[in-house]
């Protein structure tokens, strides 16, 4: 944004009004966002939803996955639930969201866990955070779960932590549209108590899971990200309505990030990845530019083919 005598410029506040106008026929999403499985973003998204019922509101679940815990089995109780669609695939059935049954349904607010989910293959959207979308646009409230390993930018940081790759991953900007995010937090040493009680995996992956992704040096540096995710999405809300009132304050300086990318398409999306989370470190505007080099000419048309 340029700035003008420490005013925002009229035409990104014209730009800001017309957002929020669209948001007013918008539905509104919530993200209970944790660390790791097992910190009870699901049991506390269902408590949300039972007030929410409790003060009137037309809720329903589209999809939640209890993994057989009981005390979250319990709080669905009483709730209305859509039943899943089955799908066949290759001779396999599995179960989906049913996504029109929900739009045709229209409640005043739907719980659909774990955003970062991949479709089966024969679904309208590849993913459940474009399912989702579709369910903001046509004006229903969303209830939603994300642990903080499946966004976009903090991948590679992950992947350089835990030496695993996460591949279902969510933009950024999904998280960016959500009105609130409540942090659903366990210190690491009860997560990991809980693990060995068998409360988050069947007991015979419970060593193996915490060998692996879930040890305790993974769990703390994923719950810092966590935080640190949370507290920049406050910060840009509390930025965001100082523009639109108008409100003098400590505006950002103004830097701009230019990214290069070049032939290399497993090193672009890391630079790009890593751009990203640095404009949003620092506020700041960001472009991604492509370098054509002499290779260039001789790279194939077809994705994933080498020259």
């Amino acid at each position: 944004m340029e700035l003008n005598g420490n005013r925002p410029d009229p035409d990104e506040l014209l730009k800001q009004v017309e957002d929020e106008e669209r948001k007013q026929t918008r539905g509104k999403l919530k993200v209970f966002l944790g660390y790791s499985a097992g910190v009870g973003k699901t049991y506390t998204m269902l408590e949300e939803a039972q007030n929410q019922k409790i003060k009137g509101t037309d809720v329903v679940v589209a999809c939640v996955e209890s993994h057989g815990r009981k005390e979250t089995e319990e709080l669905l109780a009483g709730l209305e639930s859509i039943p899943l669609k089955e799908i066949e695939y290759r001779g396999i059935k599995v179960r989906e969201m049913d996504l029109d049954a929900v739009l045709a349904r229209h409640p005043q607010l739907v719980l659909v866990d774990e955003l970062a989910h991949t479709n089966a293959p024969t679904s309208r959207h590849p993913k459940r955070y474009q399912d989702v979308e579709e369910l903001l646009d046509a004006g229903i409230d969303v209830f939603t779960t994300l642990n903080v390993q499946h966004l976009e930018s903090v991948n590679d940081a992950v992947e350089q932590i835990s030496g695993i790759r996460v591949k279902e991953t969510v933009p950024d900007l999904v998280l960016d549209e959500a009105i609130e995010i409540k942090i659903v937090d366990l210190p690491p040493k009860e997560l990991i108590q809980r693990f060995r009680e068998g409360k988050v995996y069947v007991p015979d992956r419970v060593g193996i899971a915490l060998e692996n992704f879930f040890n305790e040096g993974n769990l703390i540096a994923l719950r810092e990200m966590t935080l640190r995710r949370a507290a920049e999405h406050v910060d840009e809300q509390m930025m965001a309505y100082m523009h639109t009132q108008s409100i003098e304050g400590p505006w950002p300086v103004g830097e701009k990030l230019l990214v290069c990318i070049g032939n290399s398409r497993a090193l672009n999306d890391r630079v790009v990845r890593t751009g990203r989370r640095l404009a949003d470190e620092i506020k700041a505007k960001w472009a991604v530019i492509y370098v054509e080099t002499p290779a260039h000419s001789r790279l194939s048309r077809r994705p994933g083919r080498k020259p």
